[in-house]
């Protein structure tokens, strides 16, 4: 395909500012404590600067810093003299001449976030440039286009999702500085709440950038378990959630969520035939929708590009995006398919794990057991049994796996109880925690039976949203 360049594009001088590059340069020449707040508060980088040897420059400072040495004129030549940055044309004083840009050193941040701007215009403009060409001379679907496209804008978006190479020392000191605000907030875990405080002591919540998944066999609950938390988080959590449902349909969901806040006969709701003593507690648990952060994707047809979009779009909102649901992973639509279905479910996973990392919130992805669990006298699922894909359990940083006694035992002592099983957990311990329904599709922690592992046992608690099979619906 031929393609054009309008005289604009080609003859357009890329955005730059050399009169803030030079400030900022000679602001920490004057102040050289200022290179810490202008590196890690703005993230100003020698990559930032329009001008080659201005990056340069600050490179040589950002060097010295490090190395715990002085900033000067002097000091800075020095280095860029080692690196064979400074020749004939471009003196030792040259260095020195920075010093006469600065109206004034105390406005060196201000300086920093102009070079900074700047360089993110250049960007945009960049990636503009890229995806002009990868449409001129398309090789993938448009759908992988849309994809790549916006990711190349999403990847402009601030540091935060920008990938970086870090000393450990610098990790360290943002762990203790995340372990001292937790200790102010008086928070008990690092993570988001589920509403099941146990299943929070064990986890430590649900964590940025690592991917949940919560397994059983068709019918035992997990579609509403998951629900129930994405609830609780948008409820009491700063920043959207998204839940997206490939089997519950939104009229679905909205039943499910007025059954539980309300306490109507989830059954009376499923037909339409609430009574006039019904209507007060539906209308307020309506109400307290309001403003919900919660947002539904129902699709069938859902893919991994359709889901990243949908996300990316919320993450940019202002609290940002908090959590991602997808029930299930198995039935996400195959954009482009291998003929293996054991590797299509790998691209989903990996995909997923991707997701949580490019995001930094946690994904909690609902997956189906295979059949192998009916097969064994005892029931219980574990990791082997998670279904078409090896690579679910390599990717998981957490897998939550859920039994119910009286799903293959109608006589069971245990009618109505279910298990949360943690099977791995990368980041704590392993144990159980065993969960009782009510009649209004909530749940609470069973105290007898199976306390939690290693932890004591567990005191009672209702949560709204959980549920399953007997007498209100089946819960998937």
């Amino acid at each position: 395909m031929t393609t054009t360049t309008s005289p604009t594009t080609a003859t357009m001088v890329p955005p730059h500012n050399l009169e803030a590059e030079r400030s900022v340069l000679g602001a920490v020449l004057l102040t050289p404590v200022w290179l810490n707040t202008i590196a890690l508060d703005v993230g100003l980088t020698g990559e930032d600067f329009y001008r080659p040897w201005h990056g340069q420059v600050f490179t040589a400072m950002c060097t010295l810093a490090e190395a715990g040495e002085p900033i000067d004129h002097l000091t800075v030549a020095e280095v860029m003299r080692g690196r064979g940055q400074l020749g004939d044309d471009l003196e030792p004083t040259a260095v020195e001449q920075l010093l006469s840009w600065v109206p004034t050193a105390a406005h060196g941040v201000q300086y920093a976030q102009i070079v900074r701007d700047h360089a993110q215009l250049r960007r945009l403009l960049a990636a503009t440039y890229e995806i002009q060409a990868m449409v001129a001379e398309p090789g993938d679907s448009v759908a992988e286009l849309i994809d790549a496209a916006e990711q190349q804008i999403f990847k402009l978006r601030g540091d935060a999702l920008k990938a970086s190479r870090r000393r450990l020392e610098d990790a360290v000191d943002e762990e203790i500085d995340r372990l001292q605000q937790a200790a102010s907030d008086g928070r008990e875990i690092p993570g988001l709440e589920t509403g099941i405080p146990q299943l929070d002591r064990l986890l430590g919540g649900l964590q940025d950038g690592r991917l949940y998944v919560v397994a059983a066999r068709p019918s035992m609950g997990k579609s509403l378990f998951s629900l129930q938390i994405a609830r609780h988080v948008a409820r009491s959590q700063v920043g959207s959630v998204l839940f997206a449902s490939l089997e519950m349909s939104d009229a679905e969901t909205a039943q499910r969520h007025l059954a539980a806040e309300s306490g109507v006969n989830p059954d009376r709701i499923h037909l339409g035939q609430v009574v006039g003593t019904d209507w007060p507690a539906l209308l307020q648990a309506a109400a307290g929708t309001v403003g919900m952060p919660l947002h539904l994707i129902d699709d069938s047809d859902l893919s991994l590009s359709k889901l990243r979009a949908q996300a990316r779009q919320l993450a940019v909102r202002d609290g940002g995006l908090r959590l991602v649901v997808v029930d299930y992973l198995q039935l996400m639509r195959v954009e482009r398919p291998t003929g293996s279905r054991v590797e299509d479910v790998s691209e989903f996973s990996r995909g997923l794990k991707r997701l949580a990392r490019e995001l930094r919130c946690p994904v909690l992805a609902v997956s189906q057991l295979s059949r192998a669990v009916e097969q064994r006298p005892d029931k219980r699922p574990l990791l082997s049994d998670l279904r078409e894909s090896g690579q679910i359990e390599a990717d998981a940083d957490c897998v939550l796996m859920l039994y119910r006694e009286d799903y293959y035992d109608p006589d069971s002592e245990r009618q109505g109880e279910m298990d949360i099983i943690v099977r791995k957990n990368r980041q704590g311990g392993l144990g159980q925690i065993t969960c009782a329904r009510d009649e209004h599709l909530r749940f609470a922690v069973s105290d007898h039976g199976h306390p939690t592992a290693h932890r004591g046992r567990p005191d009672t608690l209702t949560v709204g949203g959980g549920g399953w099979n007997g007498g209100h619906g089946a819960a998937r």
